[in-house]
């Protein structure tokens, strides 16, 4: 088994192979196209990122700058999603984002980690864990997703958090590490942001 092939297995391999190098260079010249693009350019970057995700749903909107480790080759983003600016995917192996998540300023999701053994360390092994986050979910800003989580649907991330292990669906989730705060419910259909009342006529 080549160093290659060890990339999607969840087990040790050396990311520096030069087979590795050579593919991931390609991805990253798109990526760099992307980055560099106009504001104006919204055909031309919508036409970039079907290029490099492995699947980008309709609608979807991101600001650059984007940085990926891959270009995004192992990204599937669903239908609507939205990421501002600095979004970080370290997508080393699969990313999975639901229809109409929105990332917030500054957000990393890594799938990429080290062993704690400084042997291994030394010698630049690496591990990829895939990470799902569902629909509709909002991942404050600055926050980080680290190798193998999942988040559930509706879910929102508290900005700076450190997401170490699985959130389920329907809950406010904060810290570091990030831990649930409380679960979604009335008031939540009551109040936007803290004493600021939804009007009930944008509720569907």
């Amino acid at each position: 088994m080549t160093e290659r092939d060890k990339i999607h297995g969840e087990t040790l391999y050396l990311p520096d192979d030069p087979e590795i190098m050579r593919e991931q260079l390609g991805y990253l010249e798109k990526l760099y196209a992307f980055n560099a693009t106009r504001p104006s350019e919204l055909d031309k970057r919508e036409a970039l990122l079907r290029e490099m995700f492995a699947e980008l749903g309709e609608d979807c909107y991101i600001e650059p700058p984007l940085y990926c480790n891959w270009g995004g080759h192992h990204v599937h983003f669903g239908d609507r999603v939205y990421a501002n600016f600095h979004l970080t995917l370290v997508d080393d192996t699969h990313i999975y984002v639901g229809s109409n998540t929105m990332f917030a300023p500054n957000v990393t999701v890594a799938t990429a980690g080290h062993p704690i053994l400084p042997e291994l360390r030394a010698q630049a092994y690496q591990y990829n864990l895939p990470v799902h986050i569902g629909r509709n979910c909002w991942i404050g800003a600055g926050a980080v997703i680290l190798p193998g989580v999942t988040i559930g649907d509706n879910t929102v991330i508290g900005a700076g958090s450190v997401v170490t292990k699985d959130i389920p669906e329907n809950v406010v989730a904060v810290g570091n590490p990030c831990r649930v705060l409380r679960e979604i419910g009335e008031r939540d259909r009551q109040y936007f942001y803290r004493d600021k009342p939804i009007d009930k006529a944008l509720l569907k």
